[in-house]
């Protein structure tokens, strides 16, 4: 199984032999890795009591996530560039720091906006540090077993951090306050940041002018604030009316802003996304299924655990041990999809993933206000866990497929932004549609948690239409020809 991952600028002659300095320093690097991963699930359970102790209405309260995503995401090409340019220890010795300060501000916010805010500088410091982290992984570890092993450990660390937040969100919430999942970090990061110097060295880095040009700063500003305009358009128009000026303005200059993005790729010599890495028929599939991929997977959690905790009445604990059983299904799916796709094509194994994930979504979008774990949650979680984690690795691989050996790493971290944007465009619809249903079903009389069933039940169903789309993309755009080598997914 070759490993093909986002690696900005790394090459073999990087790496020295590695030795028990260059394992510490994976430990280390990895520890980063697995609080950026961790806290785009952690999050979940604790929004319930976030948006009780701040008085966030349910529009508002996607924010939290959407922030984080959203600036992640959007910032994450930038990030890669940086890193190349100013050096990867220092840019990932900027990005803990970012995000540690992020998280403690987080912590302490006193209100909804200070605590939106301080997300969206968390997802800058994720942008900052993770292709930087991955990077340097590759200097430590020379090209061969070693490196593999490494990565495969990578890999491990960035599936086993979003498994652990789900139970770690619970126990912390309901142990310590819905704070606690921002302060957790803190420790962390501090640890990070006294010890990474003594063990991993700063790579060479080009010893080229540095230009303004070199950095594609409007790229950058365009698609970020491109993605912002759309986000907020879609998750306010509920409140603000489809038709209202604010909310048509916002498309407006999100559609003026995405196309300049585009326009000034396709001319930069120094592009953040190159554009023609679309011309490759397996990197726009494989993307534009992530891009689906991720926006049901964030609309998956954030609505399960609002259906479990505001409706079913879970408490904080409850709700994460509630979801384990889809974690470890998603993990064991996982591992076993590269074999898988060894035997049968890479379309089928996607496809069939797709599909199962999309059963295990609409059966869920059945549960009402009496549900109960066994009957209603844990057979969908099952097969949500299984579909989605043997998604993972062949949408990943069709990414990077048919990409001249120079572009992998261009590929690899374009496939983790798609699924960041997808993710942040997801919720925003979805909340969007769920926030609809509640209105409609309280003007009709029902009751608040009657209506907020009705709601959740239509995300859920929403997220399974985009996981069949997800598999129509895949059936019409990937060929049983393609050749396609399993990949690791490191996001």
């Amino acid at each position: 199984m070759s490993l093909t991952t986002a690696v900005p600028g790394a090459t073999p002659t990087d790496a020295p032999r590695a030795d028990r300095r260059a394992w510490t320093g994976l430990g280390l690097l990895a520890a980063a890795q697995f609080m950026v991963v961790l806290d785009a699930s952690i999050v979940n359970i604790a929004l319930p009591d976030m948006g009780t102790d701040l008085s966030l209405r349910p529009g508002t309260l996607a924010w939290v996530i959407t922030a984080y995503v959203i600036a992640f995401g959007g910032l994450l090409p930038l990030g890669g560039r940086l890193a190349d340019l100013l050096g990867r220890r220092r840019l990932f010795v900027t990005g803990v720091g970012v995000f540690s300060l992020a998280s403690l501000a987080a912590g302490l916010a006193p209100t909804g906006a200070v605590l939106i805010g301080t997300r969206a500088v968390q997802g800058l410091g994720a942008a900052l540090l993770a292709p930087a982290a991955l990077s340097l992984v590759t200097t430590l570890f020379a090209e061969g077993a070693e490196r593999t092993k490494a990565l495969a450990i990578w890999g491990a660390v960035a599936a086993g951090g979003g498994a652990a937040g789900v139970l770690l969100g619970g126990l912390l919430t309901g142990g310590f306050g819905w704070r606690s999942v921002f302060l957790v970090n803190i420790p962390v990061g501090a640890a990070v940041l006294a010890l990474i110097r003594r063990y991993v060295d700063e790579p060479a880095r080009p010893t080229e002018r540095l230009t303004l040009a070199r950095f594609d700063l409007p790229g950058a500003l365009t698609v970020t604030g491109g993605l912002v305009a759309l986000v907020t358009a879609l998750s306010q128009g509920d409140a603000w009316g489809w038709g209202s000026t604010s909310v048509l303005g916002l498309f407006a200059a999100s559609t003026v802003l995405l196309v300049t993005f585009v326009a000034i790729e396709r001319r930069s010599r120094h592009a953040l996304v190159p554009m023609r890495l679309f011309t490759v028929r397996t990197v726009s599939a494989g993307n534009a299924v992530m891009l689906l991929v991720g926006a049901a997977m964030l609309g998956l959690f954030y609505f399960l655990s609002l259906y479990e905790q505001i409706v079913l009445g879970y408490g904080a604990v409850t709700a994460g041990l509630s979801q384990l059983p889809l974690a470890l299904a998603l993990i064991v799916a996982a591992g076993v999809a590269a074999p898988l796709m060894m035997k049968l094509s890479t379309p089928t194994v996607l496809t069939g993933a797709l599909l199962t994930f999309a059963v295990g979504l609409g059966w869920l979008s059945l549960a009402d206000q009496h549900g109960t774990f066994l009957v209603d949650i844990l057979g969908p979680s099952l097969l949500i866990g299984l579909g989605l984690g043997a998604a993972f690795v062949p949408v990943t691989s069709l990414a990077v497929a048919g990409v001249p050996a120079t572009d992998n790493g261009v590929a690899g971290g374009l496939v983790n932004t798609s699924q960041q944007v997808g993710g942040a465009i997801g919720l925003a619809a979805l909340a969007a549609l769920a926030n609809g249903r509640t209105s409609s079903a309280v003007a009709a009389g029902h009751d608040t948690v009657a209506a907020l069933t009705s709601g959740y039940a239509a995300a859920f169903l929403g997220t399974a239409g985009i996981a069949l789309l997800a598999a129509a993309v895949t059936l019409l755009a990937v060929r049983r020809s393609d050749r396609v080598d399993a990949v690791a997914p490191t996001h």
